[in-house]
């Protein structure tokens, strides 16, 4: 007998493919009988089925004897000669196969993806893990449209998708785009904590750019993050991996993972350290990463998931252009005298996700979370002291129709999130030296400022994509967003500012595919952005010298009020497919922004550590993104191949009363990545690429750049053929050449040099092994 089928639960992916070579004495019953049976088992939604059948003919047929026999079936001699294939030669076993390759999680996630009328990708973990993974910069490589990269090396990303999220430096809160973890959302009314993105323990990532992450509620310009963690259903049961190289960094790791009947759990432990390449980045990490699932039945399961991880992120401040063309491993000064670093003391995030499958045709998922977020930024005179503790939930409810003929997909869902207790408190703690500033001989410790904060963001959205002719789909959308802000400045001066905002945002378009592998798209969609809850304390005129005393430092600033929610107009259009050894995506966009959310750091705001916020005039944002990927050579087993990532972007001001139509500072307009890569059959493999980058404006008068680079890096490594084992070993940077990674930029330069600038890092050589057991 056969082995049954076994329908994995809906999150989980098809395990391996078993081959069973079944015998049987007629070619008649095995294919009339087993054969439909197979092709005919019951499908989930996430497991292919697949069978293999091997059916015999040969003089030793089991009807042979009874036929021989004579009258046993009623036959006459005549007929039982007539019958009997006595003059058939003995023959080989013939074989029919009816298979399937067995898809990963990253496939199918690229699939479920594939509806959507604009440009998406997904980051298979399998991959980046052939190479370092210190932050997650090193996993979002190779994205068009994504613009990553460290701060030192450190965890607070300069992160930017189609130009949002180029309003906040390094080390703060994310801003621009949703983030979640396995669908629900990272991201709060203050922005997104950086902290908690490992990127180990992941199964792959999706990349939703743009207006395209709306069937998840992100509605802002970037479109939205989503890093999907291991389950005990793809997890190996132990796991251990080890990465260490230059700059005094090494990364552990141990993991588990397991299905025990109908309950699975995966649990990954990591803990970081590195000296720096510039002086005062040292940066360690510590960090638990858990889910639970159990499945009721057939139609019911649920996951938990927490995640822990405490950061210490050294703060050597910004560079001259010219500094980091000398000498790019010096700290800016006094940030190494003031000891400045970034404390992350223990982030805490608990979340579930519960799956309801009402039938066959629709499904509920219902989810929440729960974060505490704990800060104490000590990166000048003054400490800033802050603490997040927010909620968020998530409802889908998808289905699946045929309407008049034509399938028709609807789904509705609700995203919301909110502080539940925010505040922020500056206190004095330098007091003595030449570094003191305005506050040598103040009380050590003394209270500055303490600032309560309150935010909401409730997103109610709908979507239908509907085959209006063969291959042809529309997609309408729609979704209204509340939006509400709160910043109470208590002490020592009492200022309350409260907005609040209701927003409709719609969304169309369409999916054409005139052949089976290549698809047309293009879509027109609303965004909107409010700013973070804590912004409206960095705004306007608060740095200005009349208003930066000790007296006023505490106080709510006066243009505090007048920031707005940036919202923006965007058309895409674009293709995606394979032919011929080629898989690309091609799109390009065009987005009108009103109110756009910007920084710009001038002395005063250095001095306090951060930079000002603010609304620009129109502007607008249009760019291009290209990705390709293409199999040059395939022999014996082995693949040469070669993948590339182009960024070509435009963001401009509108008839600015100042700026004209200057270009935005702080993104270089001409971004590129491309890796030649081999893949041996016996496990060995080996990658040479390049990034190149145009020079990047670091003023907003346009007239100090941080210069073009190109920088070179090899990898090599060797996977054992069907065992958990890797190793590999990366040269990063091998011109070991000086460059500006990071630009955050200032308001004019005058013709001087702004520190404004954060290097890249110089030659380094990193190496690892990883170790699975299951």
């Amino acid at each position: 007998m056969p082995r049954p089928f076994v329908t994995s639960p809906p999150d989980a992916p098809p395990r391996r493919p078993t081959h069973r070579t079944l015998v049987f004495g007629s070619y008649l019953f095995s294919s009339t009988i087993f054969l439909p049976h197979a092709l005919a088992a019951p499908g989930g939604e996430t497991q292919a089925r697949h069978a293999t059948v091997h059916a015999a003919r040969t003089p030793h047929a089991t009807t042979a004897p009874d036929t021989a026999r004579g009258t046993s079936r009623g036959l006459s001699p005549a007929a039982v000669r007539a019958a009997t294939p006595t003059a058939t030669p003995p023959s080989r076993p013939e074989v029919i196969s009816v298979s399937r390759q067995r898809q990963t999680p990253a496939t199918r996630a690229e699939a479920r993806l594939a509806s959507i009328p604009g440009a998406t990708s997904v980051i298979d973990a399998q991959k980046t893990l052939k190479g370092r993974n210190f932050t997650s910069a090193d996993a979002l490589s190779f994205q068009p449209g994504v613009f990553a990269q460290s701060s030192g090396g450190g965890d607070g990303l300069r992160l930017s998708i189609r130009g949002s999220g180029i309003a906040t430096g390094t080390n703060y809160f994310r801003s621009g785009m949703l983030m979640m973890f396995d669908g629900l959302p990272v991201t709060t009314p203050a922005g997104t904590p950086y902290e908690l993105f490992e990127p180990l323990g992941l199964r792959y990532t999706e990349v939703l750019r743009g207006a395209n992450a709306f069937d998840y509620g992100g509605l802002q310009l970037g479109g939205a993050i989503n890093y999907v963690t291991q389950t005990g259903y793809d997890a190996q049961k132990y796991q251990a991996r080890v990465e260490a190289g230059s700059f005094g960094y090494v990364k552990e790791q141990v993991s588990s993972g397991a299905v025990i009947g109908k309950f699975d759990y995966f649990v990954s432990v990591t803990n970081s350290y590195r000296g720096g390449y510039q002086e005062n980045t040292k940066a360690t990490s510590f960090g638990i990463n858990a889910n639970f699932g159990y499945r009721f039945n057939d139609r019911v399961s649920t996951r938990a998931f927490f995640r822990y991880r405490q950061t210490v992120n050294g703060y050597p401040g910004y560079l001259t252009r010219d500094q980091i063309l000398s000498d790019p491993k010096q700290s800016q000064s006094p940030y190494y005298s003031w000891g400045a670093h970034r404390i992350q003391p223990g982030t805490k995030y608990y979340g579930d996700m519960t799956t309801i499958r009402i039938d066959d045709a629709s499904k509920i998922e219902l989810g929440f979370n729960y974060q505490d977020a704990p800060i104490d930024i000590e990166n000048n005179a003054t400490s800033q002291v802050w603490g997040y503790k927010t909620v968020a939930g998530v409802l889908n409810y998808d289905r699946h129709d045929v309407l008049s003929g034509h399938k028709s997909d609807t789904q509705f869902g609700i995203l919301t999130y909110s502080d539940l207790d925010a505040w922020q408190t500056n206190h004095i703690r330098v007091n003595s030296g030449a570094n003191a500033g305005l506050f040598a001989g103040q009380p050590l410790g003394e209270t500055l400022r303490h600032v309560k904060y309150g935010g909401t963001e409730n997103y109610f959205h709908l979507r239908n994509n509907t085959e209006v002719a063969h291959n042809l789909w529309l997609t309408a959308a729609g979704a209204l967003a509340f939006i509400g802000r709160e910043s109470d400045v208590t002490y020592p001066n009492r200022s309350h500012l409260g907005t609040s905002s209701v927003n409709f945002i719609p969304r169309g378009g369409f999916r054409y595919i005139p052949y089976h592998n290549i698809e047309i798209y293009g879509n027109v969609s609303r965004s909107i952005q409010p700013p973070n809850d804590w912004n409206y304390n960095y705004a306007g005129a608060y740095y200005n010298a009349a208003a930066y005393p000790l007296q006023n430092y505490a106080g709510e600033n006066s243009t505090s009020g007048r920031l707005r929610n940036q919202t923006a107009t965007t058309f895409e259009i674009g293709t995606t497919g394979h032919y011929f050894h080629n898989k690309w995506s091609l799109s390009y966009y065009h987005s009108a922004v009103r109110n756009e959310l910007l920084t710009v750091m001038t002395p005063q705001s250095e001095a306090a550590g951060t930079s000002i916020y603010g609304n620009a005039s129109p502007t607008t944002h249009q760019g291009v993104e290209f990705s390709l990927e293409t199999e040059l050579l395939k022999w014996s087993g082995n693949t040469l191949s070669l993948r590339q990532a182009y960024t070509y972007q435009d963001f401009r001001y509108r008839h600015d009363a100042v700026f004209g139509h200057n270009r935005l500072p702080g993104i270089p307009e001409h971004f590129y990545q491309g890796e030649i890569h081999l893949d041996m059959h016996n496990g060995f493999y080996a990658g040479f690429n390049a990034q190149v980058s145009s020079k990047v404006g670091a003023s907003y008068d346009m007239t100090y750049f941080a210069p073009s680079y190109h920088i070179y890096n090899a990898n090599i490594g060797y996977a054992w053929p069907r065992k958990h084992r890797e190793v590999f070993l990366s040269f990063n940077n091998l011109a070991n050449k000086h460059y500006a990674a990071i630009v955050v930029p200032g308001y004019q330069s005058a013709g001087k040099q702004l520190s404004v600038m954060q290097p890249g890092d110089g030659f380094g050589v990193f190496a690892g092994v990883s170790m699975g057991f299951d």
